[in-house]
């Protein structure tokens, strides 16, 4: 029986209290090699790897943590009939898809709950849908299984993302209805979408929105979050009306690899943070801007030297361990681009990542934290309440294709405070 919750998430770092996570399933082989650019795939998943790798994140969050799967939570508010209707029509609005509504409506809540994920097939019953090359009527949900970007916990909110590309819009779509009317995730949500002055040009995920600290939020600007979404986010933390600190950073719109701030930099301790170094710590022209508020309006907005040095300002001196290493450039690129640097914090100094980076893993390990592996911790082999810093290794050979890391593949809906 899942354990209600409320939610509440002040920092990246805190002690979890709650997660949620969804297995990746037919979604992820439900394409082709034709429609996985569509997809925002460059290469297609084997499903039995990247589940058998995915077992070992979830099994060692579920021995951590309550822990609450999507399929689980969509299919708890479907069984709800005015719930049902509301998302179906919504969701078919949304997706040119009206012609679908009654076949949906006929669906039990567990069956509605998978197609709405795995992909509904589209009808060959007339001229139109004959002669169309599409096979779903509302596509696969390749994505989903990294929860992290339709919505992010940002203090006593949840704000739903407003996805950049149209093919994730209805992971945001299904996460509000989740908050909105699950029994186990009581949240407020803000929604971009519900605000008549936000345009098509204003984009978040949330794998660009990083709580450092309660009056401390960093936010990458990506070829997924547009200035204009940060915007977005500066103006509901006018509302709080005290200090607060918004801190910039600029990326890269390719490789694809820098999709998000997570895949660049993540928090690992109060003291400490991982870094694709010639991006957060060289010189480049990606620029680090401190926008400092007070009292509900922006008091300053002003470049930095970098990520690092701006946090330092802000009191919090983290020494920055490198993805890769530093010796090499060459195994910098290649651990990054496998999501060397998306570390997810289970607590304080203990955190999960690929142990497919053998590099990133030694410099952590040479910075005090046990690599431990993550079937040993589902089979019960250590404690890790011995160890006061370690890093749980997942497998990764098949997920880091994927294009996300631990910290893509969790949304943390509480966890507890941190002591600075």
């Amino acid at each position: 029986m899942m354990k209600a919750i409320d939610s509440g998430v002040y920092s990246e770092i805190g002690e979890l209290e709650g997660v949620i996570l969804h297995t990746p399933g037919k979604e992820v082989e439900n394409m082709t090699p034709t429609n996985a650019e569509r997809a925002l795939y460059s290469d297609i998943l084997n499903l039995s790897v990247a589940v058998e790798e995915y077992k070992q994140l979830a099994g060692v969050l579920e021995k951590i943590t309550p822990t609450y799967q999507v399929k689980d939570l969509l299919t708890g508010i479907l069984e709800q009939p005015t719930i049902k209707s509301g998302l179906i029509e919504k969701i078919c609005t949304y997706e040119q898809a009206l012609s679908m509504k009654d076949l949906l409506l006929d669906l039990p809540a567990d069956e509605l709950a998978r197609q709405l994920i795995e992909g509904v097939d589209l009808q060959k019953n007339s001229l139109t849908t004959f002669l169309s090359d599409e096979r779903y009527a509302l596509r696969p949900l390749h994505n989903f299984f990294f929860t992290r970007d339709a919505s992010v916990s940002v203090y006593d909110n949840v704000l739903i993302s407003k996805m950049a590309n149209k093919v994730r819009e209805r992971e945001a779509i299904i996460m509000e209805a989740i908050f909105h009317y699950s029994d186990y995730i009581k949240s407020n949500t803000i929604n971009p979408n519900s605000y008549y002055n936000v345009g098509a040009e204003t984009t978040i995920e949330g794998g660009d929105v990083l709580i450092a600290r309660d009056d401390v939020l960093i936010i990458g600007n990506s070829a997924r979050t547009t200035t204009q979404g940060v915007d977005f986010i500066i103006n509901q933390l006018k509302q709080k009306k005290d200090k607060r600190y918004v801190v910039v950073q600029q990326l890269p719109g390719e490789p694809e690899s820098f999709i998000h701030l997570d895949m660049v930099f993540t928090l690992l301790n109060k003291d400490a943070c991982m870094v694709y170094e010639p991006l957060i710590m060289k010189l480049n022209r990606y620029s680090t801007i401190l926008i400092s508020l007070d009292n509900g309006e922006v008091v300053s907005i002003e470049k930095k030297d970098n990520l690092i040095s701006c946090l330092k300002e802000l009191g919090m001196d983290l020494k920055p361990i490198p993805c890769g290493g530093s010796s090499d450039i060459w195994t910098q690129e290649r651990e990054q681009w496998h999501s060397g640097a998306n570390f997810f914090a289970i607590a304080p100094g203990k955190v999960m990542g690929y142990a497919r980076n053998v590099y990133t893993m030694e410099e952590m390990n040479n910075n005090g934290y046990e690599i431990i592996k993550a079937n040993d911790v589902i089979d019960n082999k250590v404690n890790l309440a011995d160890y006061e810093k370690y890093v749980i290794a997942i497998g990764g050979s098949e997920l880091a294709r994927g294009g996300g890391g631990a910290r893509c593949m969790t949304m943390p809906v509480k966890r507890k405070a941190v002591n600075w």
